[in-house]
């Protein structure tokens, strides 16, 4: 695969570092470490692996660059297991090893928010390969970057998608009571209502609750045209299919977090009449996809070259951080000032120019819907800021 930052970059810095001595100026040393943080156990491991193993392509691709600058380059994997409490005390060993700089960097925004509270002490710089929730950059942190679409784009681009072009009148909403679920579902809410549908009911269930018999019932007698979800593919699927056991035949809509394979295993054949917005886009015709599927013997997941390019972007950034810096490796937020001054990357999936909170000024959303029992939904359009 054609590597956009090793050809522009590695030529460019080669004169400024001559050898693997110019590597122990500044806080690190010769080896440069790429942190990884996300849930590969629990209820979102099958995204959590699949950024996991995105990021891993990356850096292996990469490593031949930093060699040629005086570096060797690593990537640690830490497990956030999808739990703020784990995400934060990996945040503080990987703030206290000062080989670290960057970290791809969670995907759940319930875990990315108070970890980056973490990353900014410590002047690493991060970047999210898939959190929504606008108070990821909303705190005006100068370490904390993402290159996917926020939740306020996300929710009403959705609520547009339902009114004009379902025809949603009556929308029952649930959310999942995290920081992007609850985000999520509340501006897809306030949007549809100004498109001029009625939110006939809201309710929120449960990470990790299997059975929504109680939610349904309330659904049920509010008998609207479409189900909103603000929450993720394992909860998301069992309200699906026990949605349609219990003789509710409404559209279902959810987010990103509904942009799974594990969604159609749970879901089974009652997953037709499901649509989606997502912050990722269709990856399965690209270079990357075919050598994911070489390197990992399946198909890549949404947010597999979302892992890809945020490693990426990452490591364009510490580069120009050495290059600017004659060679050697800069203090940290020096590291962080010029990943948050990356423009006009091309990535595999995404452009990527990040805006003065760290948003990334081309993130989009994509429109999907599921006819059958297959991975991925068909794309039915997609939507710039």
């Amino acid at each position: 695969m054609a590597l956009a930052m090793t050809s522009t970059l590695a030529l460019g810095f080669l004169a400024a570092c001559g050898n693997t001595d110019s590597a122990s100026g500044g806080e690190g040393s010769e080896t440069v470490k790429i942190a990884l943080q996300a849930p590969m156990s629990g209820g979102s491991a099958t995204l959590g692996e699949a950024i996991k193993n995105g990021a891993v392509m990356a850096v292996e691709e990469e490593k031949a660059a930093f060699e040629e600058a005086g570096f060797s380059l690593e990537l640690v994997e830490y497990d956030d297991q999808g739990d703020p409490q784990k995400g934060v005390s990996n945040a503080q060993i990987i703030g206290s090893d000062q080989d670290v700089y960057g970290v791809v960097a969670h995907l759940n925004s319930g875990v990315f928010i108070p970890s980056s509270e973490v990353y900014e002490r410590y002047n690493i710089p991060s970047v999210s390969p898939a959190s929504t929730a606008t108070d990821v950059t909303d705190r005006g942190l100068k370490s904390v970057n993402r290159i996917v679409a926020r939740d306020d784009f996300q929710g009403p681009a959705g609520a547009e998608y339902a009114v004009q072009e379902i025809g949603a009148k009556k929308i029952f909403v649930i959310n999942d009571k995290t920081a992007y679920g609850q985000g999520l579902a509340t501006a897809f809410a306030e949007a549809a209502a100004e498109e001029g549908a009625e939110i006939v009911g809201e309710a929120g269930i449960t990470v990790g609750e299997k059975d929504f018999n109680g939610v349904l019932n309330q659904v049920s007698s509010a008998d609207p045209d479409l189900v909103y979800f603000g929450g993720l593919y394992s909860e998301g699927g069992l309200l699906i299919k026990q949605a349609r056991d219990n003789g509710i035949d409404a559209a279902f809509m959810g987010g990103d977090g509904l942009d799974s394979s594990t969604l159609v295993e749970i879901a089974g054949d009652t997953i037709s009449n499901v649509y989606l917005t997502s912050v990722a886009g269709d990856s399965s015709a690209t270079e990357f996809a075919k050598n994911y599927e070489e390197e990992y013997g399946a198909k890549p997941e949404s947010f597999s070259i979302y892992g890809y390019d945020s490693a990426k972007v990452l490591m364009e950034g510490i580069l120009n951080a050495v290059e600017e810096n004659g060679g050697e490796l800069p203090a940290k937020d020096k590291v962080a000032a010029a990943v948050r001054a990356i423009d006009d990357y091309e990535g595999e999936m995404t452009q990527v120019s990040f805006d003065d909170k760290g948003d990334n000024e081309f993130a989009k959303i994509f429109i999907y819907k599921f006819d059958e029992a297959s991975y991925p939904a068909k794309i039915q359009g997609e939507i710039s800021q």
